[in-house]
């Protein structure tokens, strides 16, 4: 008695239900191997492009040192956007009635797109990861539960029943409830732990974000600081 007799003794509802499982199990373990590498890469590059760019002697070099050092991109795309973006705003000044807004709003209205974007990317698979944790116990609930009534139901003819013959597929109808675990379990922990490193990797882009517009508007980095 086993998995393999519980497979064999299922119907196509236990099968199916089984194969879903095991689909959300790899689908969740693939989401959270590449979020944890991504995660791992940025943490790894945020203080040195940070350094690398404030330390360059112009802008230029420092577009070009944090796109060196910033492997995943949201950084050095968040620098490159704001420079772009001013400078484009300063050639279309007397050209278009954009260029009568002032520099800061168009570059606060840039930085604020760029953000939304770069947060839905961090947050990406997110979403799966807490449908898995909050459903796949019930499924493997729904498996037991069925399991149990099918197992009930063959043996609805017997004249005496034997307690071997009820506690075997019950047990092995159980099964499905610790698969509903299994899958659940680092589905949910994952997730905690991904929201959480989300939630730093949003602040430091914020951060970013506030300097690169004083940088940029005031030509001073903590100006914000100063204000304030």
């Amino acid at each position: 008695m086993g998995i393999t007799h519980f497979w064999s003794q299922g119907d196509w509802v236990t099968h199916s239900t089984a194969i879903l499982l095991a689909m959300l199990s790899l689908l969740s373990w693939a989401i959270i191997g590449n979020r944890f590498v991504a995660q791992i890469r940025l943490n790894r590059c945020i203080e040195q492009a940070f350094e690398a760019f404030w330390a360059a002697p112009s802008l230029e070099n420092g577009l070009a040192v944090i796109k060196e050092k910033d492997s995943t991109g949201v950084f050095a795309g968040m620098a490159e956007t704001a420079a772009h973006v001013i400078k484009m705003h300063e050639q279309q000044k007397e050209t278009s009635i954009g260029g009568g807004i002032s520099s800061s709003e168009v570059l606060t209205r840039s930085l604020r797109n760029y953000m939304i974007h770069a947060q839905a990317r961090f947050e990406s698979g997110l979403t799966l990861l807490a449908s898995v944790g909050s459903t796949a116990p019930f499924i493997g609930l729904f498996g037991t539960v069925w399991g149990i009534y099918h197992a009930l139901v063959s043996l609805s003819g017997a004249t005496q029943v034997v307690l071997d013959k009820v506690a075997g597929p019950v047990g092995e109808a159980l099964i499905m409830t610790a698969a509903g675990l299994f899958v659940a379990i680092p589905a949910v922990l994952a997730y905690n732990a991904l929201s959480r490193a989300n939630r730093l990797a949003n602040t430091y882009l914020d951060g970013f974000a506030h300097d690169l517009h004083a940088f940029l508007t005031t030509g001073s980095r903590y100006a914000l600081a100063k204000a304030a």
